[in-house]
């Protein structure tokens, strides 16, 4: 049965590694790779590649500053989600496909953007400088079927641009030229901000607001940034080799880069049904040990502890995704899964609802952002206590990396296990949630069990 395609739509040749067709258009202005890493389940299927967005959406200290194609410009002081909403609704919503998308919204929306919607004191240091929001508008997209094993370049065809270069377009991807090779160093050796006595002394504060009732569970996170030469995109190729992970992105644009290896989804939206994954709960993996490798998932899925840290998020999440769903329609069929990654396992818990028909992907973002796994609860409350523990912003660390369709649906990622880069140079963060029976040895090795994948990177990058 043929699928339900847009307008425009071209065949392409299926490769089951789609960076092949992303160096085909790495050149293009904000190029994007939603990046599944080869794999073919359920919240693997799909790359989705896309570049030359017909307008630019850039959100810096309070002001938002929008670009088009034709060289027009203006500026707001306006609530960012409200700005994205209105672009998008210039154009008239269209009619859901067989593929995840065909034109929209891509872009980085960092955990910063949070003191847009909440008011937050200002302690900690922003040594990120970078926007806040950074959002292009993609009139075509490369999408890749691991499932089906096809391959389409697919438009909406809201841009005439799109139209009159739809044949270079479609040359461009069938006829794939050889790469040139590039180098990605890095220089010097990995810098933290967080010490071990310093980090024992957020926990003590922690845990003296836990007693206090101020809060139940706090994400508490290290930075580490190291300095490189080179192009990023050679080091994303290895990321993805070395830590495969299904909401995976590569994202360059001239204000800053991101490569992340996430295994954690924030929200998906088709035909008004919502899912979030959150994770919380975490071990080390042992792949030389397989009978130990499967006893440290086993102590994971049976730890009370785990569980019940897992579950005030999934309670924090329920009450967020409340927001803007029907009355009644919030389930949770699959609670504490465990889910193995390259380097470690993770408790993930399904969260489901149904979207209320006076809200959008737009107002669902806006609701559960930032997302509550890498926050704590009770939310504001521990945003604020992360801003007075952690020395440094998170910038986009933590925040996400999100595709908002012309025909409504939305799927986005968490950005842990992420690398920014500007500046010539690699910043990176891990943390976990520090909750009242919490031990401080195991938390600080936590943070180190999860960055273990991006250390590892940067190791081979020597």
């Amino acid at each position: 049965m043929s699928p339900n395609l847009p307008p425009l739509c071209h065949e392409l040749a299926y490769f089951a590694d789609s960076s092949l067709y992303f160096e085909a258009l790495a050149d293009l202005a904000w190029p994007v790779f939603l990046d599944s890493t080869q794999k073919s389940s359920h919240d693997n299927r799909y790359d989705i590649i896309a570049a030359n967005p017909f307008s630019t959406i850039v959100t810096k200290q309070g002001i938002t500053s929008i670009h088009n194609s034709s060289a027009q410009s203006s500026m707001s002081k306006g609530d960012p989600f409200t700005i994205l909403r209105q672009q998008l609704n210039e154009f008239e919503k269209q009619s859901p496909t067989n593929l995840p998308f065909c034109g929209g919204a891509i872009g980085l929306f960092s955990y910063n953007l949070g003191r847009y919607i909440e008011e937050l004191p200002s302690i900690a240091n922003d040594r990120e400088d970078i926007p806040d929001m950074l959002v292009g508008l993609y009139d075509w997209a490369i999408i890749n079927d691991h499932v089906e094993q096809r391959c389409w370049l697919a438009s909406f065809g809201l841009d005439n641009k799109t139209k009159q270069q739809w044949p270079q377009l479609i040359e461009r991807f069938t006829k794939l030229q050889q790469p040139e090779k590039q180098t990605f160093t890095v220089l010097g050796s990995i810098k933290s901000n967080l010490p071990r006595d310093q980090y024992q002394i957020a926990f003590d504060k922690i845990q003296h607001y836990i007693l206090e009732g101020d809060c139940y569970q706090v994400n508490l996170a290290k930075r580490f940034e190291i300095k490189s030469l080179g192009r990023p995109w050679s080091a994303y190729k290895l990321l993805r080799q070395q830590n495969p992970a299904p909401f995976s992105v590569y994202f360059a644009t001239p204000h800053v880069n991101i490569l992340s290896s996430s295994p954690e989804r924030l929200l998906h939206l088709k035909d008004n049904q919502v899912e979030t994954k959150p994770i919380k709960g975490t071990r080390s993996r042992d792949l030389n040990d397989p009978d130990r490798d499967q006893k440290l998932a086993d102590e994971l899925q049976n730890s009370i502890k785990d569980r019940a840290e897992n579950l005030m998020i999934v309670d924090l999440l329920r009450n967020d995704i409340g927001k803007v769903c029907e009355p009644g329609s919030i389930t949770v069929p699959k609670p504490f899964a465990l889910e193995s990654f390259a380097t470690v396992h993770h408790l993930v818990s399904t969260i489901t609802g149904q979207l209320s028909k006076n809200h959008d992907a737009v107002s669902l973002l806006k609701a559960c952002f930032p997302g509550g796994s890498i926050t704590g609860a009770p939310k504001l409350r521990a945003m604020e206590i992360i801003e007075e523990l952690e020395p440094d912003r998170r910038g986009a660390y933590c925040g996400s990396i999100a595709y908002i369709g012309f025909d409504g649906s939305m799927d986005s990622n968490i950005l842990i296990r992420t690398l920014i880069h500007s500046d010539d140079t690699l910043r990176f963060w891990a943390g976990g949630g520090i909750v009242a029976d919490s031990d401080v040895d195991d938390e600080y090795q936590e943070i180190h069990d999860k960055a273990a994948a991006l250390i590892n990177l940067i190791e081979s990058l020597h």
